[in-house]
């Protein structure tokens, strides 16, 4: 039992590791002298691999599909290397009495010996020169040749091949599931010419090895024999010969094998169908050339006579029948295509009109609308700079917001001017601006000393001064301090914050969905909870979720939005009240979003008591759960203006970001007091800064009182 244990181990040790122990042994081969039954295996052996590799190439439809194969090469080449060195080796150490012997000699060497000499020195040696030659010239150097240029033409297309997936991607085309397989596609397919570029010097090396291995081979058995052995010229030349040529044939057999599967392999095309399956296509499509064929052969053989006819005349009738029936089963097809088409056009007609008639075009989630000057941005011969940077645009504004941007269509519009841009949300414009190709924006931030002259312009994302300068002038405007932006980068800035300032408007049933699938992945139990238990539709999901991105926090812990809904929805299913809890929950996120990096402390302005009562009074809550709002009287409203304008004052006389801190319960309808006069204005509440606790600190600037009122 401890024998068989063993045993068991060793062989699944060998099963884990059969290519590491195949490695060594093919080392060890080289070196190590083996007993001719050994080399007559592993010659069998070596010849049947390389019928199995080549039959595995003819069933690989794509060649980068055999990903392993210039390492199977390389292994091969050292197998078939070793076997010829340790064969050379077993012929050299006989002495004259069993040099060439059945018993002491390779068994497949004599085989091969007499298959192709047969008795007559002369034909085996035409012979093996002749494979030897076909091999070098025509099989390995085409397949070596081809395996060049078709690395480097991968090479040179990589770039364009990738260009073409992110642009299909941005169109939405394709989506980032798709984009990410054809990418990994294309590299898998330029790595394996890379390889099979090098991989092709191991063919070529092969067999310039095997052909001296075989004059090393007469030349020591010519040695041997007359000075070693005391054989006559004509006994030594005729034992050695005959050994060296079988020696050499059946090493370079599989060698031809091997460089023929490697010529199929990367002379095939890229498409998913076999060979076997592309060469019956290719040959099938007109019987009439079997008919030509045909008829040339039968003409041929009338002209030739004598024995010719017998070969020629039936050969060729033979081809005409093949082409005949072939010419009457394409009619039949095409003649059934041509009903089947036909009677569908009668039978659809009417629907598809009224079909065509019944369908509406429908917006695009996002678009950016370009002039023709513009165009040069997204074209492909020009480097398409602007589609590998909205490409990077929806990558961070994915990681930044915690949902998938829809994708960005990207189309020309002959009704704007030339260098006119226009970025629409479903149809409607939210950003428009001008640039000049061939010019670079400099805006000055603070550290310009000099001015430059320049056209005039405001940065379309920040409204910042700014002015045109060319090409040729970017060095003397970064020597002057300005911050100098080209094109594209104009271009993604302005989307990014668009796409930043109303992420809430992008945010669909659809989007939620695909996050809630998402989270079910990995989290059942806490779907389950919040769509059955809770009963929360999507819809309620997707306001809570809009009302986050509409005051700029990422939505990116869906866990931690998800549990909190899930906890609360039995006390209000209001997505006010939700959003108010789920931001309590997120309040160490949302507070560190607006603390300071360095001492971690929030600057803000604490509303009074007396402000937070009159909210409280005038709060108005839509009876249709829609947002609330504070009903303020004409001069309740004007005192709370002025009093919000006088601390902001003094707020950007510090530097600071204009915070509010207010109780929990009107910090939503302080918002809305706010958010139109004074858009950009913070609103926090002391939950959320207690949530975040001892991580971030409050420093309170200033009071909004009615003491404020100047």
């Amino acid at each position: 039992m401890a024998n068989e244990r063993r045993g068991n181990a060793v062989l699944t040790i060998l099963q884990q590791n059969y290519v590491a122990v195949a490695a060594v042994l093919v080392i060890f081969l080289i070196f190590i002298p083996i007993p001719k039954v050994l080399i007559d295996l592993c010659m069998i052996l070596n010849l049947a691999f390389s019928i199995i590799i080549m039959l595995s190439v003819l069933s690989t439809p794509r060649a980068s599909d055999f990903q392993t194969f210039p390492r199977v090469i390389l292994f091969d080449t050292m197998f078939s290397l070793g076997i010829n060195i340790a064969s050379t080796r077993l012929i050299l150490l006989k002495s004259a009495n069993t040099a060439g012997t059945s018993n002491e000699q390779s068994a497949m060497v004599q085989a091969f010996a007499r298959i192709v000499a047969g008795n007559n020195l002369v034909i085996g040696f035409v012979i093996f020169i002749i494979i030897i030659v076909i091999q070098i010239v025509v099989v390995t150097k085409g397949a070596g040749r081809v395996s060049e240029v078709a690395a480097r033409f991968s090479l040179d297309s990589m770039s364009q091949k990738f260009f073409d997936v992110d642009n299909r991607l941005n169109s939405g085309m394709i989506d980032d599931q798709e984009a990410m397989r054809l990418k990994d596609a294309i590299r898998k397919e330029i790595d394996f010419y890379s390889n099979m570029d090098g991989s092709s010097k191991f063919v070529s090396g092969n067999v310039k090895a095997g052909i001296f291995i075989t004059v090393v081979n007469l030349i020591g058995g010519f040695i041997m024999g007359m000075v070693y052995n005391n054989m006559t010229f004509q006994d030594s030349l005729r034992t050695y010969s005959i050994l060296t040529i079988g020696d050499g044939l059946i090493s370079q057999l599989p060698s031809l094998i091997i460089s023929f599967a490697t010529g199929i392999l990367v002379t095939g095309t890229k498409s998913d169908e076999d060979l076997g399956e592309q060469i019956r296509l290719d040959f099938t499509r007109d019987g009439h050339i079997y008919e030509i064929v045909g008829g040339v052969l039968i003409i041929s053989g009338l002209v030739l006579r004598k024995q010719t006819q017998l070969l020629l005349i039936p050969i060729g009738a033979l081809f005409a029948f093949i082409g005949y029936r072939m010419v009457r089963n394409q009619n039949k097809e095409q003649l059934s295509k041509k009903e089947a088409e036909d009677r569908e056009k009668a039978t659809n007609q009417s629907s598809a009109i009224s079909v065509n008639d019944e369908k509406i075009a429908m917006l695009d989630p996002l678009s950016l609308e370009l002039g023709y000057a513009l165009i040069p941005l997204v074209s492909k011969e020009k480097g398409a700079e602007l589609l590998e940077r909205i490409t990077r645009i929806r990558n961070e504004a994915k990681l930044d917001m915690g949902f998938v941007i829809p994708k960005i269509r990207i189309q020309d519009n002959m009704t704007l001017d030339p260098n006119d841009y226009s970025f629409k949300i479903k149809g409607i414009e939210y950003g428009h601006a001008n640039i000049r190709l061939g010019y670079y924006m400099c805006m000055d931030t603070g550290a310009v000393i000099n001015p430059l002259k320049g056209e005039k312009t405001k940065d379309p994302a920040f409204g910042m001064d700014a002015i045109w300068l060319p090409e040729d002038r970017r060095a003397e405007a970064e020597e002057a301090g300005y911050v100098v932006v080209d094109p594209p980068t104009i271009i993604a800035t302005h989307l990014t914050e668009i796409i930043r300032a109303h992420a809430a408007e992008m945010l669909g049933r659809q989007e939620v969905s695909s996050i809630i699938d998402t989270v079910k992945e990995k989290n059942p139990v806490l779907v389950e909870e919040v769509l059955d238990k809770a009963k929360l539709s999507y819809g309620q999901i997707e306001k809570v979720l809009q009302n986050l991105l509409e005051e700029n926090v990422s939505i990116r812990n869906i866990i931690t939005i998800l549990e909190t809904l899930a906890n609360y929805a039995e006390i209000s299913k209001n997505p006010w009240d939700l959003t108010a809890k789920v931001r309590e929950a997120l309040g160490l996120q949302i507070c560190l979003q607006y603390a300071d990096p360095e001492d971690k402390k929030i600057r803000v302005m604490r509303l009074s008591q007396e402000f937070s009562e009159m909210i409280q009074e005038h709060a108005y809550y839509p009876p249709d759960g829609s947002k609330p709002y504070v009903a303020f009287d004409p001069v309740d409203r004007r005192k709370w203006l002025t009093s919000v304008s006088n601390s902001l004052a003094k707020v950007n006389e510090r530097g600071y970001q204009p915070i509010i801190l207010c109780v929990s319960a009107v910090r939503q309808l302080v918002k809305a007091a706010v958010e139109r006069e004074m858009p950009g204005v913070i609103v926090l509440s002391d939950m959320e800064i207690y949530a975040a606790g001892r991580n971030v600190a409050v420093e309170i600037i200033d009071e909004i009182t009615d003491n404020n009122e100047e």
